[in-house]
């Protein structure tokens, strides 16, 4: 019983830590992964960058934007969640 007491803080802590870091965090990647697969020709976005732009083109891991300087083709990871879905709810 007393080794039980004398576990209880660090098991206390790694709870709070559990669902104050590690759980939103996992939350925030999967929100992030479902943003970047439900991605379509046509959508505006914004990337972390700070480019904004319209998708041209989809294939497995990258997009193309249009912008005003021309086609540029990047990652999907590199397209921001938050930028683009304020710049949509504006529209």
């Amino acid at each position: 019983m007393e080794q039980l007491t004398q576990f209880a803080p660090f098991l206390l802590m790694f709870v709070v830590i559990y669902f104050f870091m590690i759980r939103p965090q996992q939350k925030r990647a999967k929100q992030e992964k479902e943003f970047e697969t439900a991605l379509k020709v046509g959508d505006k976005i914004i990337t972390k960058s700070g480019l904004h732009g319209k998708v041209a083109e989809l294939s497995e891991g990258t997009v193309v934007i249009e912008t005003m300087a021309g086609k540029l083709k990047m990652e999907r990871s590199a397209i921001s969640m938050e930028m683009s879905a304020s710049l949509n709810k504006k529209a």
